[in-house]
């Protein structure tokens, strides 16, 4: 008896596809390290009211889904079998009652204002809610778009809503390498701001220069308070636009012009923040969800991202892509390694 390879592969292709009413996503059941990723069939339910069905093309990875896989981001997983995943470019294929801003076809991205332990995007298709969902800019392919809403709306947020950046102004960039920190010197530049970027050792200071930073400080041989003074003038920056937390926020703190303002978006450090003494300054949390659970705020940051876009002034730094769902645990073993710069995208 013969056998028909052929056929036997196209029916191994098949097992693998998703039904229409489930869909391949990435889930972890316990914390840990890349390693507790799994790919997995979840279900899939139909659009309901007020929500869409989304075709994931792309991904894009943040630091905040190697915190939350670990167990050490703001709010906990949801275990067993959390989700995982703000960022998100894709095609929406179909939406529930009531939806007129999207139809099926329109290009769009997530805009990661949800609980990621519940509504995920690491998966092949996902429904979101619509107010979960930004267009994307006309022309921007899934890999540009998926490293794109995140960053730059964090930058945007916190460095201009949060901190009043303006045009002639210094402001100090920390984790300065990362996605959010390469998005924050191209929005301090296409503000007409000075960004000083910050970063723990030499080897990304001519890349960081390249990317238009006014000047680099190595905080693992030079020292933060005196470099930005002597680079100031001796005035200090008037913001500082921090990813990290933790005792050196004291020193970021030092680093400002009197009445100066430090914003604190990030906790890489767990450890407490020290307050700045220097005062008069002004000291703000950010959280990127304040601003883009409203529908004028989503319409801000969508107006700056595209219109940067367009003009070329904002183009995301894309240190590398995977291909695949089953390349995720790779991805994130690379985003902990702190080698790249810039964002790591997943080609679903």
């Amino acid at each position: 008896m013969t056998t028909d390879k052929s056929t036997d592969k196209t029916a191994d292709k098949a097992a693998d596809m998703t039904t229409d009413t489930t869909t391949r996503a990435v889930l972890f059941h316990e914390l840990g390290g890349p390693e507790v990723l799994r790919v997995e069939e979840v279900p899939l339910p139909a659009p309901g009211p007020g929500e869409v069905l989304l075709r994931v093309e792309a991904l894009g990875l943040n630091r905040a889904e190697a915190l939350f896989r670990a167990g050490t981001y703001y709010y906990p997983a949801t275990l067993p079998g959390s989700r995982l995943g703000y960022e998100a470019a894709g095609v929406v294929e179909a939406v529930g009652e009531g939806v007129t801003a999207y139809a099926p076809g329109d290009p769009v991205m997530a805009a990661a204002n949800f609980d990621f332990g519940v509504h995920g995007v690491y998966a092949e298709r996902v429904v979101l809610s619509e107010e979960y969902v930004v267009r994307r800019p006309a022309g921007v392919d899934a890999v540009t778009a998926a490293a794109v809403w995140l960053t730059y709306s964090t930058a945007y947020g916190g460095m201009v809503e949060a901190g009043g950046l303006r045009p002639g102004d210094h402001v100090v960039i920390t984790g300065a390498s990362s996605g959010v920190g390469t998005a924050a010197i191209q929005t301090a530049l296409r503000v007409g701001a000075v960004p000083i970027a910050v970063t723990r050792g030499e080897e990304k200071r001519g890349r960081l220069l390249d990317l238009g930073a006014a000047r680099v400080i190595a905080t693992g041989s030079e020292d933060l308070v005196k470099e930005v003074k002597r680079f100031t003038g001796g005035r200090g920056a008037r913001v500082a636009f921090d990813a990290v937390g933790g005792p050196g926020f004291a020193a970021l703190g030092d680093a400002l012009e009197p009445g100066g303002t430090a914003v604190l978006y990030g906790w890489l450090d767990p450890r407490p923040a020290a307050v700045p003494m220097n005062w008069p300054l002004t000291v703000r949390g950010y959280a990127n969800g304040a601003v883009v659970r409203t529908a004028e705020g989503r319409d801000r940051m969508a107006g700056f991202i595209g219109s940067g876009l367009r003009d070329g002034s904002l183009a995301p730094v894309i240190a590398e892509t995977f291909d695949g769902l089953e390349r995720i645990t790779d991805a994130h073993r690379l985003m902990e390694s702190n080698t790249h710069t810039g964002k790591i995208v997943v080609r679903v």
